[in-house]
């Protein structure tokens, strides 16, 4: 798995040759001896192979070499200055660069059957960061649990699709509501994008925001959220979808009408919203098993903070541990292809392809002198790497589109919103 990643990485990083020659610095001092591309390809190596510290990536550049370049003759104290000085400018326009060429390569493995409709589908969402170590020297003393241990949390939005980062910001504060940030997570996005969140996004300014701006969404319904019922598409025992204004009171109500769906599953109620009001377009089943994928945004975040130990931290200064991140995510973003190329070969769903096992037996194939992902399609069955899926499956229902009752082309789907006590206004949009 090294091996297959360090030559991608080695080849990507080649053809941006950002300063394969460093420029002759002007005053005093002594002239730089190690290019910025040796030390940032230093750093993910360190990160691709589990080291722990900065200190491990002045090992690797000074004692042992590094690809095609010579052992540096500089002090693990000048590897720590220039990391300080470079800022995370140059991790993250690596980022960019190495997930653009992804995009584009897992282009024909894509998962096309979500949401067909919708420019893209992705899912957002936040994650603290796992506490720094208090045996780190400005941290000795602090007592466990003690919030100045927390180094701040991340936004993520994740491409389900492709199995991709799309967006990464750093939000110092982990206290922080997650709405704060979710606008400007999501601005870049092309219209008619399918936008999946959990609870802690809802709210009607959020949802009001995002039917606006042009995009799709899918929210479960939060506990004790009053509505109005506008139309009944289609009504059972157990089986609700139709029309609704969210806020039945003056005080707080939406400006959009909004789809309800619920229904029930061994005894448990499911409750779906969405602004897609067309069933047919967008049925109940498929609004349960697109949810159902926000999960994957949970399992690339255990991938990050667990299989890549983003949860050791380096250091306490907040430069450091955003490289450190932006190092780990370029590795993920490769993990995460790697294993959609060979799903999408097999023809299975990428999480039929086991990530533990990819990690823990492609160098066996590659010691072997064969094709990893090759010999993972071939024998993955046999081995048990390609396996059945253990994620939970919701078996929502199926309602005939001839007992759906048609909404009326005259019924009203805008009015004016009042956010928890505040009158918004008017929305020139309509949902379709």
């Amino acid at each position: 798995m090294v091996g297959e990643i360090e030559q991608f990485l080695k080849d990507a990083l080649i053809q941006m040759a950002p300063d394969l020659v460093e420029v002759r610095r002007e005053g005093p001092g002594r002239p730089r001896v190690l290019p910025s591309l040796a030390l940032w390809a230093g750093l993910l190596i360190c990160v691709l192979k589990g080291f722990s510290s900065k200190l491990d990536l002045w090992r690797l550049l000074n004692k042992h070499q590094l690809w095609f370049y010579p052992r540096f003759p500089v002090s693990d104290q000048a590897v720590y200055d220039r990391l300080d000085r470079a800022g995370v400018a140059p991790m993250e326009q690596l980022f960019c660069q190495i997930s653009s060429i992804l995009k584009d390569r897992l282009a024909p493995f894509a998962l096309r059957d979500l949401a067909p409709f919708a420019a893209e589908v992705v899912a957002l969402d936040e994650s603290t960061l796992d506490p720094m170590a208090r045996k780190l020297p400005s941290l000795r003393g602090l007592p466990k649990g003690d919030r100045r241990l927390l180094p701040g949390k991340l936004a993520g939005l994740f491409d389900l699709r492709r199995q991709q980062w799309m967006r990464i910001q750093h939000i110092a504060n982990p206290d922080q509501n997650e709405k704060v940030a979710a606008r400007a997570m999501v601005e870049a996005l092309p219209k008619t994008s399918l936008i999946l969140a959990d609870l802690g996004y809802f709210g009607f300014a959020w949802l009001d925001h995002l039917t606006d701006q042009g995009y799709y969404w899918i929210s479960r319904l939060r506990a004790k959220t009053s509505y109005e019922v506008l139309h009944v598409y289609y009504q059972s025992a157990d089986i609700f979808d139709g029309v609704v204004w969210l806020g039945a009171y003056r005080a707080d109500r939406a400006a959009h009408a909004v789809r309800l769906v619920q229904f029930e599953v061994s005894g448990t109620t499911y409750s779906y919203l969405t602004n897609v009001l067309d069933p047919l377009q967008l049925p109940i089943q498929e609004i349960a098993r697109l949810y159902a994928r926000r999960w994957d945004i949970e399992l690339a975040i255990n991938l990050v903070k667990t299989h890549l130990k983003l949860h050791i931290l380096w250091s306490t200064k907040t430069v450091t541990i955003l490289q450190q991140l932006f190092a780990v995510l370029i590795i993920s973003q490769v993990l995460q292809a790697l294993r959609m190329e060979i799903a999408g070969r097999a023809q299975v769903d990428p999480f039929e392809v086991s990530m533990q096992l990819l990690v823990r037996w492609m160098p066996q194939y590659a010691y072997e002198g064969q094709d990893p992902v090759a010999g993972f399609v071939s024998e993955g069955r046999d081995m048990g790497f390609i396996r059945p899926s253990r994620r939970t499956i919701i078996k929502a229902p199926l309602i005939p589109a001839d007992q759906i009752d048609p909404i009326p082309d005259n019924l009203p789907l805008v009015r004016l919103p009042r956010y928890a006590g505040k009158i918004g206004r008017i929305p020139s949009t309509i949902p379709k």
